[in-house]
């Protein structure tokens, strides 16, 4: 069997998407390999057609239960003998699992890196033939990564200690190009094939809002999206308990997930919404990575993320099967401060010295205005994303909200000299809070007690709207003209860029968005119907209502989530081409030989009804 068989054979697909067949290639020949794909992408086809062609069982580091099961799941249903290691199983079933694998019996093991340090573990490996390793979120090794994981660092000792080094693979969505460097020291790759992809995802449509009412916004963007599944993201635990009981008062099916529940609760709520027994999912950042749910329609942070690594990779569960979804941000400047609190707060890691903590802070803080400019830029936010990852792109995408929006050029070249000067004349000592109070003719008691009120800047815009203040404050931080120290109290400094505008009047100016919170609602749902419209079939076609029943009562008789049986995708694609023998149901992207013998007859039996 080569590589094109198998992908055929077990998967359903009749080529490689960009990118997989170098990395197929690179560990199938025993040659490490570093890989940098977006969600959706296919990543794990790279180790898991590897995995079938190379003799012995293949080992798959996972940082989540939850992934496992999903991922044993779909290959044991596409004919691949796979299992899963970790806490989830009782004693007994680990035991036997253990003993499965040495025997031969998988060819494919899912481990959480915890695993990897056990005794147990390490002397059943001396038992097994590993060619390869295959380490699934790789960015978890670095410190500089969103989701660092200290157990990650062990892997490569794990590795010098089986007796025959393997071929190593490590995967990634989501790695600036100093994670990447840190994942090839730290893991200790040898000469690897490096490929990286590309981090865009033109299927997802990117928007940010600054709504005054989030709960009211909220439940206008359920309105549109009733019909889809989804998950809303909020930064505290607390606001997921509001967020959740306001949605399901509304009379949307919500769930809810963050690390203050119960593990039981967790577990439950989790199944509910991978099985469509739920349709929304609210939760803090604690859920989400290894969730390989294909079918989300749309990702709502209702907070603003602390960087924008977290925040693509949030967003990108949205349409992992290339469907269009949206993404979609309520940002307030309140998420900012709260956000900064939890950088200067938060326990330090105490697998790190007390420089590397510093050193993680003052990136975090520095991630954190990355991202606090995405949320305020009148660019292109898909262009603003691909930039941040070193990705070059182009200036508009057509398909986020500051493409589709309206802006009109305003000079605010008066502001801009009136806060250039009040940063100056406080010696460049405080931050944006009290420059805005000065300028504005605050009557505050630290105003006055500082004798701010006495200086030459104070009340120089008294009439100006605090509102548009800010964002021309914000817009001077984006260009240079000013700058903020790393600081846990952030100062405002004069940028490189101030003194073309303090002596050489140079003229400013920013985009503003034409449209009205009104205006916006009547021309969103036409762009939604026109994006829809370039999908193969549209949501309301009844051939796909009646095979995603189809598929789900199957999957509910064998209690899996439905989209282990297939993808949308992979319905749509059926609609498409409306397949009327085996043959052609092959011809299917998603059916391989084993998905055609369990389902071919009954899904060819319901196309027929429609034909």
């Amino acid at each position: 069997m080569d590589k094109l068989e198998a992908l055929r054979r077990y998967f359903g697909y009749e080529a490689f998407r960009p990118g997989q067949e170098g990395v197929v290639d690179a560990l199938c020949s025993g040659r490490d390999a570093l890989c940098v794909m977006p969600t959706g992408a296919g990543k794990s086809l790279c180790y898991q057609i590897p995995a079938l062609l190379l003799h012995g069982v293949t080992l798959v580091v996972s940082p989540l239960i939850s992934l496992m099961k999903d991922q044993v799941a779909a290959l044991n249903e596409a004919g691949v003998r796979a299992a899963y290691l970790n806490s989830s199983l009782t004693p007994g079933q680990y035991r036997r699992a253990l003993d499965n694998a040495a025997q031969g019996m998988y060819k494919i093991i899912y481990v959480a890196p915890e695993r990897l340090e056990t005794p147990e573990f390490h002397m059943n490996c001396a038992r097994m033939e590993i060619p390869l390793v295959a380490v699934d979120e790789a960015h978890c090794v670095s410190q500089w990564g969103q989701d660092f994981r200290p157990s990650y660092l062990r892997i490569r000792e794990f590795i010098a200690g089986l007796p025959v080094r393997p071929a190593v693979g490590a995967f990634t969505a989501t790695a600036t190009e100093q994670v990447r460097e840190d994942i090839g020291k730290l893991l200790e790759l040898r000469t690897p094939y490096c490929i990286t992809t590309g981090f865009d995802r033109p299927n997802l449509r990117f928007e940010v809002r600054a709504p005054k009412d989030k709960n009211q916004e909220l439940l206008g963007l359920m309105q549109r999206f009733r019909n889809r599944c989804g998950i809303v993201y909020c930064a505290t635990r607390k606001g997921v308990e509001e967020v959740c009981d306001v949605l399901n008062v509304h009379g949307y099916s919500a769930t809810r997930y963050h690390a203050g529940l119960a593990d039981e609760e967790r577990r439950k709520n989790q199944d509910d919404f991978l099985y469509d027994r739920a349709t929304v999912m609210v939760a803090t950042n604690a859920f989400g990575m290894g969730i390989d749910k294909s079918n989300v329609g749309f990702v709502i942070h209702y907070n603003m993320p602390k960087n924008l690594e977290g925040y693509y990779q949030e967003a990108g569960r949205a349409g992992r099967d290339g469907s269009p979804a949206d993404c979609i941000l309520l940002y307030a400047r309140q998420d900012v401060r709260t956000n900064q609190f939890l950088i200067d707060h938060e326990a330090d890691n105490p697998e790190l010295s007390a420089e590397q903590a510093d050193a993680v802070r003052e990136n975090q803080r520095r991630a954190l205005r990355s991202m606090t400019d995405y949320c305020t830029t009148s660019e292109c936010l898909r262009a603003t994303i691909l930039q941040y990852f070193g990705e070059k792109a182009c200036s508009a995408c057509g398909n986020c909200s500051n493409c589709e929006g309206e802006f009109d050029e305003v000079d605010v070249t008066r502001e801009a000299h009136s806060i250039l000067q009040c940063v100056s004349e406080l010696r460049q000592r405080f931050g944006k809070t009290v420059v805005l109070d000065v300028l504005r003719g605050g009557k505050g008691e630290r105003i006055r007690r500082l004798g701010l009120d006495k200086t030459g800047c104070y009340g120089t815009l008294c009439g100006a709207e605090e509102a548009k203040l800010r964002a021309v404050l914000d817009e001077l931080l984006r260009t240079g003209v000013l700058a903020t120290d790393d600081g846990e109290y952030p100062v405002l400094r004069l940028g490189k860029n101030a003194a073309a505008v303090l002596y050489e009047n140079a003229r400013v100016t920013m985009k503003v968005k034409r449209w009205q919170a009104k205006h916006q609602e009547e021309k969103l749902p036409n762009m939604l119907e026109k994006r829809r419209s370039t999908a193969q079939v549209p949501e309301d076609d009844p051939l796909l209502a009646a095979l995603k029943a189809l598929r789900r009562r199957l999957a509910d008789a064998k209690h899996q989530p439905a989209f282990v049986v297939f993808t949308d995708a992979t319905l749509r694609d059926m609609c498409a081409k409306k397949p009327m023998t085996k043959q052609e149901m092959l011809l299917v992207s998603g059916v391989g030989e084993r998905k055609l013998a369990q389902y071919g007859k009954v899904f060819l039996e319901e196309i027929k009804k429609f034909c």
